[in-house]
């Protein structure tokens, strides 16, 4: 949605581009590979917001001098089949004085999480062990009725945060700030650079305003605004998703209600969008169990899904419930409509 919002208003987004290099002088000159095609782009301004590998990009990539403060803590979470029927979450005291959450996920499961260990390692093969999966149903266990095991985890992912970090590793990965932290790098005749650690993603619009005004003197900046502006799709009230749901049944009476439901949540006032002029379920098909092409389409041609992962897991999580065949269905579906786009 930031990507979508921030596209709208006039950005560039380049999704798969990766920098590989980065020469400094009066302003920043990046060579980019983008699946194999290079291209030499300028900016005035470097900001540095690679999440967990931020550390890596500011040694082998911008190459500044000085090991960056960064702290990498991993979080794994599971998912198990819904163990309550209600849409509130529960946040629990764990015996060892962390707190671990369970909340409704997708409908028909529960969200457990999260651990919290220090990471060293490969960022592009990070998952849950054994140990972490244990602990949160253990965790879980003193409070639900019905215990869980590993054997009952439908789903399992690990995220790694990048946390600013001065004690040179000295303290435990829970007592260090989740605060971001922003470290500014301008020298004179050089272009600067500003260095994004920590964040989250319940305060990245703050976090995005405040970079902002550490770059004030450098650009003309219009007053900060989006404290009270909704992203795309969100421009109703936080209540009103029933009626919401309720307009998209009218418009669409051959969805259903839990695909209305899903669909609403997901793409809120922008389903008309997704969904256009349509008067029945074959003229928004093929389906994919409950994915239709018209959706499929929508996110390959405004939200930069390529592949069939990116739907059902990075855009939705309907990777849970589509079988194998489903997925397999959807990946030759779009991989024909790319091939068709590149004829064009």
């Amino acid at each position: 949605m930031n990507a979508l919002d921030a596209a709208e208003r006039g950005a560039t987004i380049r999704t798969r581009t990766r920098v590989t290099r980065a020469e400094r002088e009066d302003t920043w000159k990046l060579i980019l590979n983008t699946q194999g095609k290079r291209e030499t782009v300028t900016a005035r301004v470097l900001i540095n917001a690679a999440g967990p590998w931020v550390g890596i990009v500011s040694e082998t990539v911008l190459r500044i001098e000085g090991p960056p403060p960064v702290r990498l803590a991993k979080g794994s979470h599971i998912v198990v089949r819904k163990l309550f029927d209600h849409d509130s979450g529960y946040i629990f005291q764990n015996t060892d004085k962390r707190i671990v959450f369970a909340l409704p996920f997708a409908d028909d499961f529960t969200l457990i999480g999260t651990t919290d260990l220090n990471f060293a390692g490969p960022l592009d093969a990070v998952a849950p062990s054994a140990e972490e999966v244990l602990y949160l149903c253990r965790a879980v266990n003193e409070y639900f009725r019905e215990p869980i095991g590993p054997e009952h985890v439908v789903w399992a992912f690990a995220g790694v945060r990048s946390l600013f970090d001065e004690s040179n590793g000295k303290d435990k990965p829970e007592d260090v700030t989740r605060d971001y932290h922003l470290a500014l790098d301008e020298r004179y005749g050089t272009a600067p650079v500003l260095t994004v650690y920590g964040g989250k993603i319940t305060t990245h619009r703050r976090l995005a305003e405040d970079a902002l005004a550490r770059l004030s003197h450098f650009f003309q900046l219009h007053r900060r605004w989006t404290a009270k502006t909704p992203l795309p799709g969100g421009d109703f009230f936080w209540d009103a998703i029933e009626t919401r749901v309720a307009q998209t049944l009218r418009a669409w009476p051959f969805l259903t209600e839990v695909e209305a439901w899903r669909l609403t949540r997901a793409y809120g006032t922008r389903v008309d969008r997704v969904m256009r002029e349509a008067k029945s379920r074959s003229e928004i098909g093929p389906w994919f169990g409950p994915l239709s092409a018209a959706e499929t389409r929508y996110l390959m041609k405004h939200d930069w899904a390529r592949t069939a992962d990116d739907v059902v897991w990075r855009r939705s999580k309907l990777g849970l419930t589509l079988s194998p065949p489903q997925k397999e269905a959807l990946a030759q579906f779009m991989a024909s409509d790319l091939s068709a786009d590149k004829a064009v």
